[in-house]
């Protein structure tokens, strides 16, 4: 049996990423889904103590960014910090048509998986929910935010019933705590069912909220 935690780093049709295949059945596949400036290394501290049943994908973002990392979306002049709606619908089509091609290769069940986020990876994951949310099981949305231009689908309430988990620091000063208070408040005016961790730190996840986070997908 493979160790729970041991990844390898792998290139599938020009994705970079690192995995951790299950250790035990029935297998689901868990995507982790970096930030602004991430990489396919920046999200297993998070993966740490997930069941082994996940078999967990962490792929790196296709936009390189300076001096290092990586983004979801290239970089435009006079473009605002957080993108929106529509600046991330491309790489979240990308981003799914990628996921049923690994997941054919690899004779894994995609018709449903669960995604974990992270900043503006966590945008680029609830743009994914608002456009396919059939798609997705559970989601997390840490340090994050919805973006801009959901909010006439959210009246559809497209995602009726999904379960969402979202962490925010207080502290936070890259994506302001209101901004994440304001993204709850999208979602459950989607439908959503969201499970909602806040602490008192940075542009990062608290000892409290990952454990609620651990609990959550588990």
């Amino acid at each position: 049996m493979a160790e729970p935690n041991s990844t390898e780093l792998i290139t599938v049709q020009n994705w970079t990423l690192r995995v951790r295949p299950a250790a035990e059945r029935p297998e689901r596949l868990l995507w982790l889904v970096h930030g602004w400036t991430g990489d396919e290394n920046s999200m297993w501290v998070f993966a740490r103590n997930l069941p082994r049943t996940y078999w967990i994908v962490a792929p790196r973002a296709p936009f390189p960014t300076s001096p290092s990392g990586y983004s979801w979306r290239p970089r435009r002049a006079g473009a605002g910090d957080r993108p929106s709606f529509e600046d991330l619908q491309p790489a979240a089509e990308s981003f799914l048509s990628f996921v049923d091609t690994y997941a054919s290769e690899n004779h894994l069940d995609a018709s449903q998986f669960d995604a974990i986020g992270f900043s503006q990876g966590a945008a680029l994951v609830s743009v994914l929910a608002f456009l396919h949310p059939e798609r997705l099981g559970r989601v997390g949305l840490l340090a994050g935010f919805v973006p801009q231009g959901v909010e006439l689908p959210a009246e559809k309430l497209p995602l009726k019933g999904m379960p969402f988990f979202v962490a925010h620091g207080t502290l936070d000063d890259l994506v302001p705590i209101d901004v994440a208070r304001v993204s709850v408040q999208l979602l459950q005016q989607a439908g959503a069912n969201v499970t909602y961790c806040e602490d008192d730190v940075a542009h990062k996840l608290s000892a409290k909220c990952l454990r609620a986070l651990e609990a959550y997908f588990s």
